[in-house]
């Protein structure tokens, strides 16, 4: 009998460490398994790219026609520490021998409570903190919004220009761009306020200029008192990996704390070893009273994570959280081995190697390609934003191209920002410098060939 726990050390040998393209970009095969889509999956959920993925490993993912892809989106900072990472295989492999389902409301299990002992220890903050388990981002968000309602009492959620939230009611009330995540899908849930953010290459303001008109804005428009939570993104992801003006942060955490507002950093992208420490709220000095983790934390299951301070998120009455699936045992396990691996192998470290090589071949492509306006991002979380370098005009139609391009050379990029005008680059902390410098090379002859 073939034990299906094995280890599948085939399946990993058979992806090569460098990107292949050996039939046209989608290949047939992923032509045929598209048309099958169009018959049975809703127009509604959309494909960057309609190549169907076979395999994976590191930072290669392999379609059904052979062609291998150098992947610069990691599933949008999902494969953190790299595709079908063996620690993490092996953990899931084990817990699904044992144990995939119980439901922790009805008979608890071990890996929910180490999750948690690791986001207590990795967050921000020496504080006693606590933590609820979920599915994803969003239901992360919605956790965060219920729980400091229910901490303080009060109804008002505030956010800011650029941010992206989720696809559920209220968080795409949260979104600042209403197409493709909210158009025709209202009502959408009420008292969400959005406030102008720092945006440095935009609004040309220092932190403490741009923190005064959040405020000012937030103060005039909502009032304080009836406020709440703010729900901050460190590094904004869909708006464009939008690093904010220092000081803007720390500002705006000092006002809520004055004010009784519980802070919320939405750590979803940002989270998890991408910028070189365990969150990105670190680099800016900030300790959130309400920490959102999602996408990296199990290296490609479905897990995400509300901790913060033990107070508020103890004002939540026994059974107003959970869920049916939240934490459970086979991502738990995974979650586990992504903490481990980062502090075994030393990950964090990686992160800023990444940045150490990518981030000046990007600034000397911005040297050789005016239409870059803006290099910016930390460690494994950088993009480009393309304008045109008179108008100043966003430049969609070139990301769209470059992105276009690119893939049919057998790398994949992601595209972001409010008006479609940012390459983002979210590579696996897996990825190696000859990787890297292959990557850049593609996008140096994708920039060369952009029609003015």
């Amino acid at each position: 009998m073939t034990d299906t726990l094995a280890p599948t050390v085939a399946a990993t040998e058979s992806v090569p460490t460098e990107r292949r393209v050996v039939t046209a970009i989608p290949g047939p095969k992923s032509v045929a398994l598209q048309e099958r889509r169009r018959a049975v999956v809703s127009d509604g959920v959309a494909s960057a790219l309609p190549v169907y993925i076979e395999r994976a490993h590191g930072a290669i993912v392999v379609d059904v026609d052979g062609n291998a892809f150098l992947d610069l989106g990691a599933g949008i900072g999902v494969t953190t520490i790299g595709h079908t990472d063996d620690s993490v295989v092996a953990a899931a492999r084990q817990q699904l021998g044992e144990v995939i389902h119980t439901l922790f409301t009805v008979t608890p299990y071990e890996e929910y409570v180490r999750v948690a002992e690791l986001l207590a220890a990795h967050t921000p903050g020496t504080h006693a903190k606590k933590t609820v388990l979920v599915n994803s981002g969003a239901e992360a968000v919605e956790n965060g919004v219920k729980i400091a309602r229910k901490f303080t009492g009060r109804s008002g959620v505030a956010v800011l220009e650029h941010a992206y939230h989720g696809r559920t009611n209220l968080t795409m009330a949260m979104n600042f761009k209403a197409m493709p995540y909210a158009l025709g899908f209202g009502p959408f849930a009420g008292d969400v306020y959005r406030a102008p953010n720092s945006y440095p290459l935009h609004d040309g303001l220092s932190g403490a200029e741009a923190a005064a008109r959040t405020i000012g804005y937030l103060e005039k428009t909502v009032g304080a008192a009836d406020l709440a939570c703010l729900v901050v993104e460190p590094i904004q992801g869909e708006g464009g990996f939008v690093v904010p003006a220092d000081g803007y942060l720390p500002a705006l955490q000092e006002w809520c704390t004055a004010n009784g507002i519980v802070f919320i950093a939405d750590e979803i992208q940002s989270g998890m070893a991408r910028t070189g420490t365990y969150f990105a709220s670190e680099h800016f000095g900030l300790v959130p009273d309400l920490v959102l983790t999602a996408k990296g934390i199990a290296g490609g299951l479905p897990l995400a994570a509300v901790t913060g301070r033990a107070e508020i998120m103890d004002a939540a009455q026994p059974g107003g959280l959970g869920g049916t699936f939240g934490g459970n045992p086979v991502a738990c396990a995974a979650a586990i081995a992504v903490f481990e691996r980062i502090e075994s192998d030393g990950l964090l470290g990686e992160a800023g190697r990444i940045e150490g090589v990518l981030k000046p071949a990007l600034l000397a492509l911005q040297k050789k390609y005016p239409v870059i306006a803006e290099v910016r991002g930390i460690g494994a979380m950088l993009a480009v934003e393309l304008r045109d370098p008179a108008t100043h005009a966003p430049r969609a139609d070139a990301v769209t191209t470059i992105a276009a391009e690119a893939a049919q050379h057998g790398l994949l990029v992601l595209t972001a920002g409010t008006y479609g005008n940012v390459l983002r680059f979210l590579p696996s902390l897996a990825i190696t410098d000859a990787q890297l410098a292959d990557a850049v090379d593609v996008l140096d002859a994708c920039f060369a060939g952009l029609p003015a």
